[in-house]
């Protein structure tokens, strides 16, 4: 391990992202004798936000002694690559889960930026002259190669005076809370949440409960909301059986990693409970195909993040279509309905969901369905709120196709249950600090942890640097 560049005595945590919004996880832990970023994501949504991914990190990558990722999703790891092209060369710390999947997510990540990059350099819609990718999909590949992948519950030093522990969040496979115990003696403890799983995952164990800890660090994407699974699923049932009615198809933005895995088991679940038409299914998304064998996987080798209940049929390859070319997914803007298309990115920010919305939005017999957290300044979020028109690919859209949204798909805690896995800790922390959240949501959780547990609580602020 190398000499740290870190040299202030007392330990410290500073808030390089996920502080005033719900994206950018990055979060900088120094002992004095060691430099530790934990989670290392990407700005979405709004432009200001996406702006700062361009920005140099306000520390020398080449200073850290390790990253520690809390999970796959490009908001918590998405940077890694930039990180990786600026000079960072040590190692980076996941469970096996989270490293399978980054080897899926962060290639595609770099390769879609590639190619939206030459898509705008084509088409003359870029501001920039060329216009460029963040990073490549080499970068990201690379990158990848510096990971270690930890098992649950196995205690690691890290950095000097640092050491991590991951345990099961519950989130997404891989997907873990992270506790940062700091100083020769782990005097010190931080726990970070890394973003909560729910009490009942249609595929996932329960996150577990918080270990005694000095400063807990928890998410608030849903910190001023409460999920209703009940109408939900009506809603969305709903919605398939209206749009296959009037001949239309149903086109689903997904997140690739867990949301398609949870769309297509509630969709297995009301086929089979005939409460809605077995409707040809096309999942159009190479990353999302690739994260799906993962998950069948780790159901197939009995996982111990994975349900007990579940067997290994539960995505049966004959219950829907792999769209993996590009020609597979071109042929799809031919397709007659009823049908469903499912496809990436859930907010609509980039990749091979735009492409089905500029064909499908202008044609109201369509209807778009919407199963998890739209950022504000993402398309999602757009189609969310009522826009009439949406600009994508350098030109505006007509939305006439119904817009339907189905917020209990979302894998993260609502309100309440992030508050019942902070009272399920084993002792009461000196301060919670409220990061991940859109400022409504992150200031609404923090009243509630004073109200009702009557602990410290906080939200930070951007860049924020705190003793621990």
């Amino acid at each position: 391990m190398k000499r740290s560049a870190a040299s202030s005595l007392a330990p410290t945590l500073r808030f390089l992202g996920a502080a005033d919004t719900v994206t950018g996880s990055r979060f900088l832990v120094s002992s004095g004798k060691g430099r530790v970023l934990v989670d290392c994501g990407l700005f979405q949504g709004l432009k200001a936000l996406r702006l700062r991914n361009w920005d140099p990190l306000p520390i020398e990558p080449s200073s850290l002694d390790a990253v520690v990722i809390s999970h796959a999703h490009l908001d918590h790891s998405g940077y890694l690559p930039a990180l990786y092209r600026d000079g960072f060369r040590e190692r980076v710390f996941a469970t096996e889960g989270t490293h399978a999947l980054c080897r899926v997510v962060l290639p595609d990540s770099g390769h879609l930026q590639e190619e939206e990059a030459n898509y705008a350099n084509r088409k003359g819609y870029s501001k920039h002259t060329p216009a460029l990718p963040l990073y490549t999909e080499d970068d990201a590949i690379a990158a990848i190669q510096l990971f270690k992948p930890i098992a649950f519950e196995k205690q690691i030093e890290v950095a000097p005076d640092i050491t991590v522990t991951f345990r099961r969040a519950g989130h997404i496979l891989g997907s873990s809370s992270v506790v940062v115990d700091i100083g020769a003696s782990g005097s010190r403890r931080v726990l970070f949440s890394g973003d909560l799983g729910r009490p009942f995952h249609p595929i996932l164990r329960p996150p577990e409960r918080p270990s005694a800890a000095d400063v807990i660090v928890v998410e608030s994407t849903y910190g001023d909301r409460r999920h209703d699974d009940p109408a939900s699923l009506k809603a969305f049932e709903d919605a398939v059986n209206r749009t296959a009615a009037r001949g239309g198809v149903i086109v689903i933005p997904s997140f690739a990693v867990d949301r398609t895995e949870v769309v297509l088991y509630h969709l297995r679940n009301l086929v089979r409970a005939k409460s809605v038409p077995d409707l040809p299914i096309y999942v159009d998304s190479p990353m999302a195909l690739a994260a799906l064998r993962i998950y069948k996987d780790a159901i197939a080798q009995h996982s111990p993040e994975i349900r007990a209940d579940l067997t290994s049929d539960t995505f049966d390859d004959a219950s829907y279509h792999e769209a993996r070319t590009v020609e597979d997914s071109i042929a799809l803007n031919f397709l007659s309905g009823p049908a469903i298309i499912i496809s990436a990115s859930g907010m609509a920010t980039g990749g091979r969901i735009l492409h089905h919305l500029a064909n499908r939005l202008p044609d109201e017999r369509n209807a778009v369905v919407l199963v998890g957290y739209q950022s504000p300044g993402t398309r999602g979020h757009s189609m969310l709120t009522g826009q009439t028109s949406i600009k994508m690919l350098g030109r505006y859209i007509p939305v006439r196709a119904e817009i339907v949204n189905v917020p209990a798909f979302s894998v993260h805690a609502d309100q309440q249950e992030i508050l019942d896995w902070l009272a399920s800790a084993e002792s009461v922390p000196e301060i919670v600090y409220v990061v991940h959240g859109d400022p409504p949501g992150a200031e609404a959780l923090r009243k509630c942890i004073e109200e009702r547990l009557k602990w410290n609580a906080v939200v930070p602020r951007h860049l924020e640097q705190v003793r621990i």
